[in-house]
């Protein structure tokens, strides 16, 4: 029998895959419901512990409310005003919503239930991949464009690694972006006291609706920002209400950019990787549920509002035929 296994399994009538590591007594289950994580269990010196927040039970996954592990595409994060302009034309992803109504976040792939497209275990890892052709011209109002997109989830010794690909099967260029919503619960001990590190050189500067603000200064350098979002020096979180993006990650000589979280206390950390793009740290603060026993590491390709910005237009337009590889992942860091 292999080190490494996949399995199924069911929450309620949700359909699972269960990803396995016996010798390290490790698993990883994945709802195909919106190709979400729902548990990451690891054994840290203190015993067998599930450190993902993830969702509990059907109810949960099927409102999605916090978008916990939640694959962000086409676009992660807000959209100001649920109004966009691609190509110079206006598009409204919530015609005839007014007022608070018009709020949008997170792309429309939460909902989803993706077809499994493959899935492979040896004594090295464990990988499925996961499939949707949900986003189609027709599909999502405001949204006129044709996408194919695959997740693939990979168990090994070292961790989970995450590999999105998004291909435009459309016949114009598409703005697309991803990103991924972790929610991670490293022990019961208050998140005051978690350490966290963020390599990052840059803030992303936002008004209170978290919409970054115009032009170059919502690029705002750490050297120049309030000190209480300075995580370049791994330090305890305290009060800090956190959620907030941060750019210019600087890439350890294996190509990632690490950002950690770590309990003193029981030992326990994360290491959250990816290979360009930012990150966003939420401290759920207003989670519908267990504010601030949680935090959420968000990789994402683009910052929040990416398509109402020229300075991200590069990053998100992606041609008809084409195809764009978006990899992060969590390692264990006992």
């Amino acid at each position: 029998m292999s080190r490494f296994t996949v399995t199924r399994s069911l929450l309620g009538a949700q359909e699972l895959v269960v990803l396995v590591d016996a010798d390290a007594d490790r698993e990883v289950r994945i709802a195909r419901r919106g190709a979400t994580v729902l548990s990451i269990v690891t054994c840290p010196p203190e015993g067998r512990r599930d450190i993902a927040d993830g969702f509990r039970d059907e109810k949960e996954l099927a409102g999605h409310k916090g978008s916990r592990f939640a694959i962000m595409t086409p676009f992660a994060n807000r959209v100001n005003d649920a109004r966009y302009i691609f190509e110079g034309k206006t598009y409204d992803l919530q015609p005839g919503a007014v007022g608070t109504d018009r709020a949008v976040r997170h792309g429309f792939l939460r909902g989803e239930v993706f077809d499994v497209q493959r899935e492979h275990a040896d004594d090295d890892h464990a990988s499925v991949t996961l499939f949707t052709k949900a986003i189609r011209s027709d599909a999502n109002p405001g949204y006129p464009f044709a996408l194919d997109v695959s997740v693939t989830f990979t168990l090994d010794d070292k961790g989970l690694a995450v590999e999105a690909k998004t291909r435009n099967v459309g016949n114009h260029a598409a703005p697309t972006f991803f990103g991924w919503h972790p929610y991670f619960r490293l022990s019961d001990n208050p998140i005051e006291g978690w350490e966290l590190h963020v390599p990052a050189d840059t803030v992303i500067v936002t008004g209170t609706d978290f919409i970054p603000v115009p032009g170059t200064r919502a690029w705002q350098a750490l050297d120049k920002a309030d000190r209480w979002l300075d995580f370049r020096k791994s330090r305890a979180i305290g009060d800090a209400p956190l959620n907030h993006t941060y750019a210019d990650l600087q890439l350890d000589p294996d190509g990632r950019a690490r950002t950690r979280l770590r309990d003193p206390k029981s030992g326990a950390g994360i290491a959250v990787w990816q290979e360009k793009g930012v990150m966003l740290v939420f401290t759920s603060d207003t989670a519908e549920r267990d504010a601030r026993k949680s935090v959420a590491l968000e990789p994402m390709e683009c910052m929040p509002d990416a398509f109402n910005r020229d300075d991200c237009t590069p990053q998100i337009t992606l041609g008809p035929g084409e195809e764009r590889r978006f990899a992060c992942g969590v390692e264990f860091d006992q």
